[in-house]
């Protein structure tokens, strides 16, 4: 048995736009408190090891605000191509690119300016020649068709009223046999609609 998935009605922009300015926060200022967990104790609460993220700079992990841990689902591999939907302040981005290496690549991608200049600084910090920082939404990606062989993603498809589309994207990027590890929300109980279109729910 299938359940149509309702898509809320919400303006789009502005829900961009009230999203950017909450999580510019988090970049620019981590240390003033946000309703949700943020930096090395959540990293630590999501199962990332200790070992691991003492490994990128203090800046990039403090400002950390994912809901998951995309590499639960395993280590990715020497030379693979990685695409990070909504690569926030960089961390998952930095693990990724040292796991793939020099003979890999990371393109980052996200629609907040100081999201992407604070993964910007880890990438300059780390002397990291494997990752391209760029801007995008999730249902858009500025990626070619058939180009990762992973993508991953933390915390950002629930941000997204529009999920099919997202989805969508991350298959075209794909390569064929390519794989997708999300760490992010699920809800199991349905939606209601009034709810899906209430703006301050989103951005809240």
């Amino acid at each position: 048995m299938t359940t149509e998935i309702g898509v809320s009605h919400i303006d789009r922009a502005e829900l961009r736009r009230f999203i950017s300015e909450k999580y510019s926060e988090v970049a620019t200022n981590p240390e003033l408190g946000f309703h949700f967990h943020t930096g090395r104790p959540l990293a630590l609460m999501l199962g990332y090891p200790a070992a691991l993220i003492d490994k990128v700079p203090a800046g990039n992990l403090a400002s950390f605000a994912g809901t998951g841990n995309p590499f639960l689902f395993g280590d990715l591999r020497q030379g693979e191509h990685v695409v990070d939907v909504g690569c926030g302040t960089g961390l998952d981005t930095l693990i990724a690119a040292q796991q793939v290496g020099p003979s890999g690549k990371v393109v980052a991608v996200d629609m907040t300016a100081e999201m992407r200049q604070k993964t910007q600084e880890g990438v300059d910090e780390m002397r990291l020649s494997n990752v391209e920082v760029r801007e995008g939404f999730a249902e858009t990606l500025p990626v070619d068709d058939g180009s990762a062989d992973v993508v991953i993603s933390n915390g950002v498809v629930n941000l997204c009223p529009d999920k099919r589309a997202v989805f969508r994207e991350m298959l075209r990027v794909l390569k064929p046999g390519g794989r997708i590890q999300i760490g992010d929300i699920l809800v199991h109980k349905e939606v209601p609609q009034d709810s899906k279109n209430d703006i301050a729910l989103w951005s809240g």
